[in-house]
Formats: structure tokens, sequence, C-alpha cells
């Protein structure tokens, strides 16, 4: 049933021309992604908008985090005006691949080095109100966890967007998930 939905979302994403308004690069990244439905799901719905381009740090470099061409990676973010950070929350911070990028890709530079370029985390977790939040075990928002992420932005002279963050996932609510997804990167 979930596959027939994603199927008719995506078909319609598609049939109505969807499209990032601005020249938009997904980094990708989930060190389970084989099991991982809400990943997939996410990575389908972003290929139904156009103007967009997915790297998936996996499928690229498989899980070497040494094997990162910072070079050209950096060489395909000077294409894009926005980047989005696809990932599960891993122990409450990004997935091992995707540090691995951060430092093969942006260094050791200095402030400026995207200026004007959004930034823009697209995350999910497991865990929801009873994890998250102010009454939560860990006391803080799941958007708030990125904080590092959100500094990095800001010293290299990015706009940080408000993160997308989807917490306490249900497979059930994956269609509504896409259709997030799609309209972020469409605005």
């Amino acid at each position: 049933m979930i596959r027939l939905i994603l199927a008719i979302l995506l078909a319609c994403g598609v049939a109505f021309g969807v499209e990032a308004p601005v020249k938009t690069l997904i980094i990708a990244s989930h060190p389970y992604k084989e099991t991982s439905t809400f990943f997939k799901g996410l990575k389908e719905a972003a290929k139904t908008v156009s103007n967009v381009t997915i790297r998936d740090l996996e499928e690229i470099y498989g899980f070497d985090t040494r094997a990162i061409d910072g070079d050209k990676e950096y060489k395909i973010m000077q294409e894009h005006e926005r980047v989005v950070f696809l990932f599960p929350t891993h122990w409450f911070n990004i997935t091992p691949m995707m540090k691995a990028y951060l430092n093969e890709t942006w260094g050791s530079v200095g402030p400026g080095l995207w200026q004007g370029k959004q930034m823009l985390v697209v995350s999910t977790a497991a865990g929801g109100s009873s994890t998250y939040g102010k009454n939560g075990r860990i006391g803080m928002e799941l958007a708030d966890v990125f904080a590092p992420m959100k500094a990095s932005a800001l010293h290299c002279g990015m706009v940080y967007l408000e993160p997308l963050v989807f917490q306490g996932v249900s497979r059930s609510k994956l269609p509504q998930y896409q259709k997030e997804f799609i309209n972020r990167l469409s605005r």
C-alpha cells in the first residue's frame, strides 16, 4: 500500500513539474540505507524535483571516509546555490560519511567560503517527544541538535534555513514526509 501511495505521489510531482527555484545539491548519507524506508522514500521524492542534483555518499564512496574526493565535491558544490544535507540523526549527530564529506570538501577554510549559498538540514529520527522537546530525555528539539551545522553554515557565509526534521517517524506518514520535502525543495 505504501509503495502504491509513493508511486502516486511521485507521479504527481513529475506531472505537476515541481522545480527547485535555485540549483540545489543534496548530499545524502545513511549508514544502513538498505533498511531505511524513510531515506529511500525521501530520496525518491527529491528525484521528482527538477533543478536538483543528488550525491549519495555511500553509493559513490562506499563506507571509506578517506575515499571522498574533496576537490571534485568542492567543484560540484560551487555549481549550486543551495545545499541540502539529508541523513538520519545518528547518535544526535550527522553520519560518519557526512562528517568526512565536510572535512574533505570544506577543509580548514575561513569565513566566506560559500557566501550567500543556502544550507538546509533534512533529517529523520526514530525518537519522538519522549526523546526530543522541552520535556524529552535530551531536553531539546531535534532541529536544535544540529547547532554545529548551523555554526558551520554561518562561519562559511551561508544562509542557514530552518531544518526539516521528522521525528518519531512512522511508515504510514511517509507520503506526508515526501510531500513536505518536495515542498521545501520547491521554495
